[in-house]
């Protein structure tokens, strides 16, 4: 597990929810505070280390993205209890591999999955067909009839806005796209609150996990396909030249660096 709670910790760290850190004396292996977990030698505290499926073998890499998602369906799981009538359509926005992990985690929960990404060609319609799900390349706002649910996964500004603004009543909408920011947008913010206070919907965003999330997700790709995680990964590359697995090539989708000799 990357993150570590605050060591003076604030109500939720020491609650273990320390994903949900108020005050940001959080540390984080390899991106805050701390060294990763790249070196020849590392030490872990148990509390700290999850136990994988060992058939996975070299897929446990996609361990720590399907965390995300299974952070944000806990989270949507939850929301759920708000209503007598349970949902039927999710639609994932970006088939990257946030996305596909999300749509993984909905085909597992038996929902009627659609996944929506700017691709034509390549892996990416073929991933999702094969989970039974449903491939688009069309805007958001033309998806009929509206999602009950959206997982939005790809950070793009007008998507993220589209996506809030065309749920069917009830509607929940789960932000783990990161935007870069400085990107104007036309939206009628009077109506898109209009519509969200009238149809009861829900916009939350999800980051990071706690150990609760890490073994949803360790559970969720021990119940996978192997062959499906397989084609998830595009590209491998070795430690000498990780400066290729930065640059993008067409049809990319998980890019993995390899830590060994």
């Amino acid at each position: 597990i990357v993150r570590r709670p605050d060591p003076e910790p604030c109500p939720s760290c020491a609650a273990g929810e320390w994903d949900f850190c108020r005050n940001g004396g959080y540390t984080e292996r390899g991106i805050k505070a701390l060294h990763g977990y790249g070196s020849e030698r590392w030490r872990i505290e148990p509390g700290f280390a999850v136990r994988l499926d060992p058939d996975l073998g070299l897929l446990g890499v996609l361990m720590e993205p399907t965390t995300i998602v299974a952070k944000a369906w806990e989270q949507i799981d939850r929301v759920l209890t708000r209503a007598t009538l349970g949902p039927d359509r999710v639609l994932v926005t970006g088939a990257g591999p946030i996305g596909l992990l999300a749509a993984l985690l909905a085909a597992q929960r038996d929902y009627d999955v659609h996944v929506l990404d700017i691709a034509t060609e390549g892996p990416k319609p073929d991933l999702v067909r094969d989970l039974g799900a449903t491939y688009h390349s069309t805007p958001v706002r033309e998806f009929e009839p509206p999602p009950d649910i959206i997982i939005e996964a790809t950070g793009v500004s007008q998507v993220v806005f589209d996506a809030m603004s065309h749920t069917a009543a009830n509607g929940i909408v789960c932000l783990t796209g990161i935007s870069s920011g400085g990107h104007c947008v036309s939206l009628d913010a009077g109506m898109l609150n209009r519509d969200i206070v009238l149809e009861n919907d829900l916009v939350f965003g999800s980051v990071n996990a706690n150990r609760r999330h890490y073994e949803a997700a360790a559970e969720a790709l021990a119940a996978a396909d192997r062959a499906w995680l397989e084609r998830m990964i595009t590209r491998r590359v070795p430690l000498d030249r990780w400066r290729d697995a930065l640059a993008r090539e067409e049809h990319d989708i998980k890019v993995v660096v390899e830590l060994g000799g």
